[in-house]
């Protein structure tokens, strides 16, 4: 059985599914499939909508994972699974879903994940990378210097090899860039008019400047957290912009 959700978030734990859809491959060759959007009891975050096009309306009305869990266990009866990064999210939060709605589910299966086969057969480090777009083999990898020119050598090869890039600073910075986050650690956000929102914890996806004002013992805790500096920095000058508005 082949499998893809698209949920609430990232987050095993506490996300949620809002989108199944399963082919189910029988002996002979034959395929059943099964889609079903699903209502997750909780908001979807904006910044999650626009990826796979699911918004708050769209759910309404439609069964809970609860409803529908007897009926989805059914269908997938002692199937073993295959699936994209499936191993690590799709099947595990599959399986807490089940958990929460109380409904016995076979985690004993085999698996078969596709991204997994793709990075061992395609893999993507420095050295296959120097490979792929330099047709040399990186000697002494991991020294500092080799792999810096090693890197050089890839960036300007990439240029060449994709006519889609643009040989400038600025536009390979925006093109492989992490601009869609205020911090390295990928903790906050950037969201419409580059408002800042929790990427992480009980505030995920809300605005930053909003839950210092109404909490700012939060901003407390995450200043004498484990945090990295960086990502404190963005804070503080969050919390400033919280006073002031």
């Amino acid at each position: 059985m082949v499998f893809d959700l698209e949920t609430t978030g990232i987050q095993i734990a506490t996300d949620r599914i809002v989108e199944i859809y399963c082919i189910k491959i029988q002996p002979d060759g034959s395929e059943d499939h099964l889609h079903q959007v699903l209502n997750p009891t909780v908001p979807i975050p904006l910044e999650v909508s626009k990826i796979h096009g699911i918004w708050d309306k769209d759910v309404i009305g439609k069964p809970t994972f609860q409803e529908f869990a007897k009926e989805l266990n059914a269908f997938l009866g002692d199937c073993d699974f295959g699936g994209f990064n499936s191993n690590r999210f799709d099947f595990p939060l599959l399986a807490e879903e089940f958990y929460r709605a109380d409904v016995s589910f076979n985690t004993t299966r085999k698996f078969i994940d596709a991204q997994r086969i793709f990075h061992k057969m395609e893999p993507r480090n420095l050295g296959a990378a120097y490979q792929k777009y330099c047709g040399k083999e990186l000697i002494d990898a991991h020294s500092a210097k080799a792999d810096t020119v090693a890197t050089w050598e890839i960036i300007k090869a990439q240029v060449d090899h994709y006519d889609e890039l643009e040989g400038n600073i600025d536009f390979l910075n925006a093109f492989s860039g992490e601009s869609e986050f205020f911090d390295f650690a990928r903790r906050i956000k950037r969201g419409e008019n580059n408002e800042a929102y929790f990427n992480f914890g009980k505030y995920k996806g809300q605005k930053v400047v909003n839950v210092f004002k109404e909490n700012r013992g939060y901003y407390d805790w995450m200043m004498k957290g484990d945090f990295p500096e960086n990502t404190k920095s963005v804070i503080t000058k969050l919390a400033l912009e919280s006073r002031n508005t």
